[in-house]
């Protein structure tokens, strides 16, 4: 049993052995995530005294509006790595293509590469609701000494060695797994310290809270629909609370502590969905199934996809395991 209020450093020294390659370099790497999440904390946490709100005035790869802050945190992340030369390739929601890493003498001997979104509900900035920063770290394929290739980017999410996320609310939390169960972490400011406030999280079997932008409602497929009105039907357990922050790390964090279930389905305006795999659904599926939940795109687990492309794009169904299998339910009346 993990230690409350132990560090995150100490918490990455005493579970080491639990990590699946325990040479030291995967908790350098999640060390350097801690650094550069402080310093985006610090940022955000500045919003509305400096000039850091609003558009950057540049699209990024997926055809949205930049935020000054989606650009500081994705900078702020890929210095980070890089200069801690523990990466041999990033891959971010707001970069076109991913990054080869060389190292210090061009050797190309790192073993990890990093995807990340770096920050999340960014349009939610302006109104001082919370956003997240969210990470999956894989094995690199290729082999060690040659420079990366999309090969070791393009891996399915069961093959993460560790995922997590960072949310910037009320307090700053660090939330991951390493394939151990989910840890939480809560950042000290004072001190500049992360401490494990929130040890062994679970998501509840069924929870009371359903997560989905129902302003979309006519352009989802029949069997979302069917499952809101099933959400809000008057029963001896129903109806369930609807609850949308519009950050899905926020989201996802609190239907875990509560119980509840995240959807941002395709659409008739989104064919295969809003949500990236890469960046977004294989970390939080890790995490969710490593709490206890499950994850899947409403037909099939999300950690079984084997992504084509870079910034390919998913339907996303995760939170408390009975109240997803329910959901797929209604989606298995309309197969695809």
């Amino acid at each position: 049993m993990p230690k409350k209020n132990q560090t995150l450093g100490e918490f990455i020294i005493e579970n080491q052995q639990d990590f699946a390659y325990s040479s030291g370099e995967l908790s350098r790497l999640i060390n350097s995530i801690r650094l550069a999440a402080k310093v985006v904390n610090h940022e955000v946490n500045k919003a509305g005294l400096v000039d850091i709100i609003g558009n950057f005035g540049e699209t990024n790869i997926q055809g949205e509006d930049q935020q000054k802050l989606d650009v500081m945190a994705n900078e702020t992340f890929i210095r980070t790595l890089t200069n801690r030369e523990i990466v041999c390739g990033i891959a971010s929601e707001e970069n076109d293509d991913f990054i080869t890493i060389a190292g210090c003498n061009n050797d190309h001997k790192n073993k990890y590469v990093v995807l990340m979104d770096p920050l999340d509900g960014s349009s939610n900035i302006d109104v001082n609701v919370s956003v997240g920063t969210i990470f999956s770290i894989y094995r690199r394929v290729t082999p060690v000494g040659s420079p990366v290739t999309k090969e070791d980017f393009l891996q399915p999410g069961n093959k993460q060695v560790a995922a997590g996320y960072i949310i910037y609310g009320t307090s700053t939390m660090l939330v991951y797994t390493t394939g151990n169960g989910v840890n939480g972490f809560t950042l000290n400011p004072a001190l500049g310290s992360w401490y494990l406030s929130h040890p062994e999280m679970t998501f509840p079997e069924v929870g009371k809270i359903y997560s989905i932008n129902e302003g979309n409602y006519v352009h989802f497929p029949q069997g979302v629909k069917d499952y809101i009105k099933y959400c809000q039907e008057e029963k001896e357990d129903r109806p369930y609370t609807s609850r949308y922050i519009g950050s899905m790390v926020s989201d996802i964090h609190r239907n875990m502590i509560k119980g509840g279930i995240f959807i941002y389905p395709k659409s008739s305006k989104a064919f295969n969905g809003k949500l990236r795999l890469l960046y977004e659904c294989n970390p939080m599926a890790y995490i969710v199934e490593q709490a206890g939940g499950k994850a899947s795109d409403g037909f099939r687990r999300i950690l079984d996809i084997k992504p084509m492309e870079l910034h390919q794009r998913a339907p996303f169904f995760c939170g408390s395991k009975k109240m997803v299998e329910k959901a797929e339910e209604f989606m298995a009346n309309y197969e695809e």
